[in-house]
C-alpha cells in the first residue's frame, strides 16, 4: 500500500497545477496535506531557507533583501514615500545572519523544488495565515507564479502579498481565491488609486489610519484586516 500510495501521489504532483493534498484530506486524517513526494522539512528548509515568526502576527511569514526591491531601492532614496528610512534597512535586519538567510533566499527562488518545499514549509507551521515578504518585494513574474501557485496548493491559508511593483497589476485577477494581493502606494499620505482590487496607504494622521496595531501594541491581535478581501484599502499610520 505504501509503494502504491507514494508512486500514486508523485504521479499526481507532476501534472500541471496538480494537487494531492486537499482532495485526500477524508483518507489521510492524521494529515492535512499530503507533502509533495514526501519531501522532509530538513529538506524544505535547506532548499528555501526557514520562515520567520513576527511577533506582532498571528501567522508566519517570509523575508528577502530589502536591498533587492526592484521599484522599492529607488523609493528608498526619495523622501515623503513609504520606502524611505525603510524599517527593513535598520536594526536586526542588518544583522550579518540575517542578511545572509535572506540572500539565501533570494537565490533560492530559482530551484527548481521551491514551490514544493514552500508549500511543505507553509503547511507544515499548521498556521491559519501567512504574510509574503515582511522585507523585500516580488522579484519577476516566475516569482509571482510560483507564489501563486504556493497558495493554490495551501487552500486552508490566507495568503498576504504586499507589493510595489505595479506591473502585477494585470496579474491580480490571477491570484488564487486565498491570496489577497495589495498594491502599497509609493508615496506617504496618497490617496489610494489605480485599477487596483486592493490597496494599502500610510497617513500620518492618526484619525485617518484604519491598522489598529499602534493602539494595540504594534500587534494585530484579533484584526485580520490584511487578510481580508472584504477590506478594500488598509491605512497605516506612518512611524
Amino acid at each position: 500500500w505504501s509503494f502504491i500510495f507514494s508512486t500514486w501521489a508523485r504521479a499526481q504532483a507532476r501534472k500541471p497545477g496538480g494537487r494531492v493534498g486537499p482532495e485526500l484530506t477524508s483518507l489521510t486524517k492524521f494529515k492535512k496535506y499530503v507533502l509533495w513526494d514526501f519531501m522532509r522539512i530538513e529538506k524544505a528548509k535547506e532548499i528555501t531557507g526557514s520562515l520567520s515568526k513576527p511577533s506582532k502576527m498571528p501567522g508566519h511569514a517570509y523575508g528577502l533583501p530589502a536591498k533587492e526591491c526592484k521599484t522599492g531601492r529607488l523609493l528608498q532614496k526619495k523622501k515623503g514615500s513609504t520606502c524611505y528610512g525603510c524599517y527593513a534597512l535598520k536594526g536586526c535586519y542588518v544583522f550579518k545572519v540575517v542578511q545572509a538567510a535572506q540572500y539565501k533566499r533570494l537565490k533560492a527562488i530559482r530551484h527548481p523544488l521551491w514551490v514544493r518545499a514552500m508549500t511543505m514549509q507553509i503547511a507544515n507551521k499548521k498556521t491559519k495565515y501567512f504574510r509574503w515578504h515582511d522585507s523585500g518585494d516580488v522579484q519577476d513574474l516566475k516569482h509571482l507564479a510560483k507564489i501563486f501557485e504556493v497558495a493554490k496548493r495551501t487552500p486552508d491559508i490566507q495568503h498576504w502579498l504586499p507589493t510595489r511593483e505595479a506591473w502585477t497589476a494585470k496579474y491580480q485577477d490571477r491570484a488564487p481565491e486565498n491570496l489577497k494581493l495589495i498594491f502599497s502606494m509609493p508615496m506617504v499620505n496618497q490617496e489610494a488609486a489605480g485599477g487596483w482590487n486592493y490597496t494599502s496607504t500610510v497617513v500620518t494622521d492618526p484619525s485617518k489610519a484604519t491598522c489598529p496595531a499602534p493602539k494595540q501594541n504594534n500587534e494585530c491581535k484579533s484584526c485580520r484586516a490584511c487578510w481580508d478581501k472584504k477590506v478594500k484599502n488598509v491605512a497605516y499610520l506612518a512611524h
